[in-house]
């Protein structure tokens, strides 16, 4: 099977302006950009607005031998949409701080926000959540569960988190997310990956 690679690359686009437009909680900069056609030249010079939050580390916590998963559940202001409710069930999350690795960041969140303790932590999936209008990028890890504080209310106060700790079976989790019932991105990539390659990783992290 050949490589699937990109038409073009980082050389063919140029940033002719770049400002700030906008810095609170997250930044909002505008672009004037042109980059190459698929049929030949480039484009005219056009604007965008680009969101940025910085990257973050997302990891789904999972006990091998019970088959059991760690999410969490907290209001989201985004999800604020006539009458569904804001609440989430989410795997666990944060943002990259400068000069912060990856596994630093997961060991840090999951202990933050779920007293989770993980021995082992496998990378899954790196995207791009909505790459029309923001930076973000995200790294997905699966986390090999040692302990939880199941049922707790968990989160850093003066960031006004308040996050319920929940364990779901996987059988359960993977049902949710074949109804309908998980409806943020993050998470539902991470047990998409885990109802294809769960048996695999169970092996592997059983040995």
């Amino acid at each position: 099977m050949s490589a699937l690679l990109p038409t073009f690359g980082a050389d063919d686009v140029e940033t002719l302006e770049s400002e700030q437009v906008f810095q609170g909680y997250f930044s909002l900069r505008r672009d004037t950009l042109r980059h190459r056609r698929f049929n030949g030249g480039w484009t005219a010079p056009f604007r965008r607005e680009v969101f940025d939050r910085g990257d973050a580390v997302g990891v789904l916590p999972w006990d091998p031998v019970s088959d059991q998963v760690i999410l969490i559940e907290q209001f989201r202001p985004g999800a604020m949409r006539g009458d569904n409710s804001p609440w989430m069930f989410e795997l666990i999350a944060g943002i990259v701080e400068p000069n912060e690795d990856d596994e630093t960041v997961a060991h840090r969140e999951a202990e933050e926000e779920a007293g989770c303790h993980l021995d082992r932590l496998r990378l899954i999936h790196t995207f791009y959540p909505s790459a029309g209008g923001c930076s973000e990028q995200i790294r997905l890890f699966m986390g090999r569960l040692v302990a939880a504080d199941v049922g707790a209310v968990r989160g850093v106060a003066d960031e006004f988190e308040d996050i319920l700790v929940h364990t779901v079976s996987r059988t359960n989790a993977i049902a949710w997310l074949d109804a309908n019932k998980i409806d943020n991105g993050h998470t539902l990539i991470a047990l998409q990956w885990l109802a294809r390659h769960g048996e695999t990783l169970r092996q592997e992290w059983l040995k």
